[in-house]
């Protein structure tokens, strides 16, 4: 099983998983002065189309099974602001779509079984998260590229038997 994990938003922390290695950093889609905010999300399709053809040079069939993603939060929650929580929930939207095209799986995970699962404390902080991953998986300064690591080990962890810790 081939996992592809993203942490949504503007600075997208992504995680691969190919069946033998995993890859990992982060992709930044701002939008440039005097483009409409629409770029943002031209520019994600693209990208996303990109992670396929950049391993397999053909249909993204590398994937394979599953994309795992951040399940955006409630609008009722203090941890981020509208614009973020837009960005989030516009690119999730756009991950389903490209599932259903490619006709692979996808699923969200909840931000506190996340880091539940990687701290063992369902209301960590930034830097706790980061910390986490750079001592179990990967040394990482960036909070979405820990995110999206940490994504990635969960659904692992939960898909695969036999996959590596």
């Amino acid at each position: 099983m081939k996992v592809l994990a993203l942490d949504l938003a503007t600075r997208t922390g992504w995680a691969l998983w190919d069946g033998e290695r995993m890859e990992s950093g982060v992709q930044v889609f701002d939008v440039r002065r005097g483009e409409s905010p629409g770029m943002r999300y031209l520019r994600f399709n693209a990208w996303l189309g990109q992670m396929a053809e950049r391993l397999e040079g053909q249909r993204p069939d590398y994937l394979g099974d599953v994309i795992a993603y951040e399940q955006t939060v409630p609008a009722n929650t203090k941890f981020s602001s509208a614009t973020t929580r837009e960005i989030a929930a516009g690119f999730s939207t756009r991950v389903q779509e490209k599932c259903a095209a490619w006709g692979i799986q996808h699923f969200a995970i909840y931000p506190s079984s996340l880091k539940k699962f990687t701290t063992g404390n369902g209301r960590s902080k930034k830097p706790e998260m980061v910390a986490a991953v750079s001592a179990r998986w990967k040394a990482v300064k960036d909070d979405n590229e820990a995110d999206a690591i940490a994504l990635l080990h969960y659904a692992l962890a939960e898909l695969v038997t036999g996959a590596p810790e």
